[in-house]
């Protein structure tokens, strides 16, 4: 006669809940969240983003979600703001490292770089410039900033002890991003990112727009680089170019025009 003590009960109770547990999970499995992301698909490039000066990788935050929503596998480079040399060889590692084709977007500064970096490389499929600098062979950022009137940004610039430039976090709000909130606009200038002021005044020897097509966003109200010369850029490119009133920063303030515009590119080129 088998005799069943209090202890081998509850033993015996517990591993039938277990086991109960076990099989209602198997037969009811939780179903996934309708927050995921979808899958990046394989059949649209890749979209490389490259920031510009006083800024990092997080200044597209607002717009990597949008494009990954849409199923596109971004990359934000963080280029070291240490000479052109410097930002246009990271840029080109960040590049390889991708599989199949590739969308290069920058700003500001950013766009001497993927003018650089994409030059001559198959990969490359579209460029787009959002309010960038699109300089032609040998053509530095002072020349073409002396091209038109000299923006407001102009007087708010400041330098440390090795010749890296700041904004001046007064007139940062003012100058960089008047149509984003204060509060992120303080941010923003705490953690600006210097740039080296000798990159100002080095040039690319390759232009990659002479043989990529092209996007341009122009910025209306941009304080930082004159939308006029941002339109002499776009037209010597033969860009295909929209417009948005915008300060400098249009990925913060307007981040579904900017995401348009990408996936403009990206559309015209699969």
């Amino acid at each position: 006669m088998i005799v069943f003590t209090w202890k081998k009960v509850q033993k015996l109770l517990l591993w039938l809940f277990a086991l109960s547990v076990v099989v209602r999970i198997s037969m009811h499995p939780t179903p996934a969240t309708s927050k995921e992301l979808p899958q990046a698909s394989n059949s649209k490039p890749a979209i490389v983003l490259v920031h510009g000066a006083y800024a990092d990788g997080t200044s597209w935050q607002h717009v990597i979600p949008l494009l990954e929503q849409d199923g596109y596998r971004v990359t934000a480079v963080q280029i070291p703001l240490t000479s052109l040399a410097d930002d246009v060889a990271t840029t080109k590692r960040v590049i390889n490292n991708q599989k199949g084709s590739v969308v290069l977007v920058g700003h500001s500064y950013g766009g001497n770089v993927i003018t650089g970096a994409a030059a001559g490389n198959p990969q490359v499929k579209a460029l787009v410039y959002v309010n960038a600098f699109a300089p032609d062979v040998g053509e530095k950022t002072s020349d073409l900033n002396k091209r038109y009137a000299p923006p407001p940004i102009s007087t708010a610039i400041v330098s440390d002890a090795a010749n890296f430039l700041y904004i001046d976090r007064g007139k940062f709000h003012e100058f960089f991003a008047q149509d984003v909130s204060k509060a992120e606009a303080r941010v923003m200038a705490a953690t600006q990112k210097p740039i080296a002021s000798a990159a100002f005044e080095q040039s690319v020897t390759e232009i990659a727009w002479k043989t990529i097509p092209s996007w341009f966003l122009v910025t209306q109200s941009d304080r930082a680089i004159n939308p006029e010369l941002q339109r002499f850029m776009a037209k010597r490119i033969n860009a295909k170019t929209t417009e948005v009133n915008s300060s400098h920063v249009p990925f913060i303030s307007h981040p579904k025009e900017v995401t348009k515009v990408i996936e403009a590119a990206s559309t015209a080129v699969k």
